[in-house]
């Protein structure tokens, strides 16, 4: 794997020599929580109001105000307008989850009431609640988003550690902007260097018996002078067992947060499972899902969903052809040689949307390669066609790959389909993208494409591979279509 080091992008100086209350950076928005509850009550109550009232239910209004105190009220049961969950990305299938507790509850009051509107009609009347929700969670998302962009609404950290395991958290979180944390103070244990250029706030004793009673004063001293709102520790030899409890006991005594970080990096959360043994607790990481119920839907949705993509896109197919064929000589659709699942070699199909000669010319292009690693990329690439832009503007050169879903080669969601130069020069790191069926859509494609680094490439099909579910494809696809819309990294 290539590695590159990230500096602290996002660090927040705590202000020298101040002596004012701590600062609360990661307070969010007021509007968020008021929106939220706003948007899901009128969301609930103004459709089912207007369903039963044209379907001449005797209490309407009741009805209404029913299922909006039972839709905010599943919510706020399962914690959905805890600050911390506010504003934060969640997808939609926890929504979904939500909105079938709320038909649950729903249809016992149905049988509780007697109420006898039409179920097709009831349940239409709630729809709305799902897709204002779903489009409220998104407007606080990237509302949220961009003021962490700016070091907003977000917490301000003190790590503690050895110093290089120290500097390998910082760079993680300096390196990317989709969590709330920003660094502002390392507490290293034991003497080494530290080149992030996050303030050092105190140093710890290397030497475990001679620190136990100092620890505590140290980094509650450190987390004062630097305002923090959270202590996240990186364990390591010098520091863990008695020596971290105390520290823990000194903060959670004083009414402060302590977070460590077990060393796993990309592993959902899903896969996580606190476990006590003999006092020690234990994280214990469930394996990667490779066969089950999950797999057998995954292979059934695959096919039905390439058979059914076929048939009701072809006459959409007829029309590219023909605007392929008479946009430029040659033929309408291109064959190139992939590397699939366990590094099988297939062929993949796409619309044409470069000139016929267009391998032959991609050497003398080479140094305009716009993509720091072996995929090659270019944003005004002159083989490109005027009607390929659109088609790759539109993602709709990838809608041949429906044939090689149907075949088994690829899959409706999985990791970019490499090329068998790209792949000769994997290590074991990136020979494990192929470990699963190359997908039509993906991680990838949802976070930038094009846009995004080699290794940020990398990294999102290793996280699709490690922490893959049938859900998440699920929330893949539904994401794609904005994807497409939004046309980011597109080219």
């Amino acid at each position: 794997m290539r590695h590159v080091h990230f500096p602290a992008q996002r660090v927040a100086r705590a202000p020298q020599g101040s002596t004012a209350p701590a600062r609360r950076l990661g307070d969010k928005a007021r509007w968020y929580l008021p929106a939220a509850l706003v948007t899901d009550f009128l969301g609930a109550a103004v459709p089912v109001g207007l369903v039963f009232e044209a379907a001449q239910q005797v209490r309407p209004v009741y009805c209404a105000l029913g299922a909006a105190l039972a839709w905010t009220g599943v919510q706020a049961l399962r914690r959905r307008y805890a600050a911390r969950q506010l504003g934060e990305s969640r997808g939609v299938l926890p929504v979904l989850h939500d909105w079938l507790i709320l038909i649950g509850v729903l249809a016992v009051a149905r049988v509780v009431t007697e109420e006898d509107t039409p179920r097709l009609s009831a349940l239409g009347a709630l729809v709305p609640a799902l897709l204002i929700t779903v489009a409220c969670h998104k407007l606080t998302y990237r509302h949220l988003s961009a003021a962490r962009r700016e070091a907003q609404a977000v917490s301000r950290v003190l790590v503690v550690g050895e110093p290089d395991a120290a500097e390998d958290v910082i760079a993680h979180l300096a390196a990317r902007t989709d969590h709330p944390y920003v660094v502002v103070g390392v507490v290293p244990v034991g003497e080494g260097t530290l080149g992030s250029g996050v303030p050092i706030a105190a140093r710890l004793d290397a030497g475990m018996p001679q620190a136990l009673n100092g620890d505590a004063e140290l980094v509650l001293g450190a987390v004062g002078s630097h305002h923090a709102d959270l202590v996240l520790v990186a364990p390591g030899a010098r520091f863990a067992g008695d020596r971290l409890r105390r520290v823990a006991w000194a903060l959670h005594d004083a009414g402060l947060e302590l977070a460590v970080f077990p060393g796993l990096v990309e592993v959902s959360v899903k896969r996580l499972e606190t476990l006590s043994a003999g006092g020690l607790a234990v994280l214990r990481v469930a394996p990667p899902v490779g066969r089950g119920w999950q797999t057998l839907f995954k292979a059934v949705l695959d096919r039905a969903g390439a058979g059914l993509g076929l048939l009701l896109l072809s006459p959409l197919f007829l029309g590219i052809v023909l605007a392929i064929r008479f946009g430029s000589r040659g033929p309408a659709f291109y064959r190139q040689q992939r590397i699939g699942r366990d590094g099988i070699p297939f062929t993949m199909w796409k619309f044409r949307t470069m000139v016929v000669d267009a391998d032959a010319r991609k050497a003398e292009l080479a140094g305009a390669n716009e993509n720091d690693g072996l995929m090659f990329k270019m944003r005004r690439d002159p083989r490109v066609t005027r009607v390929g832009r659109l088609l790759r503007r539109t993602s709709m050169d990838e809608l041949p790959q429906l044939v090689n879903v149907l075949t088994g080669r690829m899959s409706l969601v999985g990791p970019r389909p490499p090329l068998p130069e790209e792949v000769a020069e994997y290590d074991e790191v990136e020979l494990r993208r192929l470990n699963v069926r190359p997908g039509m859509t993906g991680l990838w494609q949802i976070s930038g494409r094009s846009d995004l680094s080699w290794d940020e490439t990398i990294q999102l099909d290793l996280q699709y591979v490690d922490n893959w579910s049938f859900t998440s494809d699920v929330d893949v696809m539904g994401r794609t279509l904005r994807a497409v819309v939004d046309g980011r990294g597109a080219y």
